[in-house]
């Protein structure tokens, strides 16, 4: 499986409205060269994006539960 690339993600956020699952997030952001200060500020900004990954599917869920009934 080939590495995330975060050019990709933002071009099928753009052009789709998909949001990347925060594991390939994740993988990007181990595969990116950054400096420690860089570093720490995008895990706390990854880790808000996760929590509002999960709400957002959580809330997904619910309304295409709805739907399928």
């Amino acid at each position: 499986m080939p590495t995330p690339n975060a050019k990709d993600a933002l071009q099928d956020l753009n052009e789709e409205g998909l949001l990347p699952n925060p594991v390939k997030v994740r993988d990007m952001l181990f595969h990116a060269r950054l400096g420690p200060d860089q570093s720490l500020e995008l895990n706390r900004q990854f880790t808000e994006y996760q929590r509002l990954f999960g709400e957002a599917l959580k809330v997904a869920k619910q309304i295409l539960g709805k739907l399928a009934k």
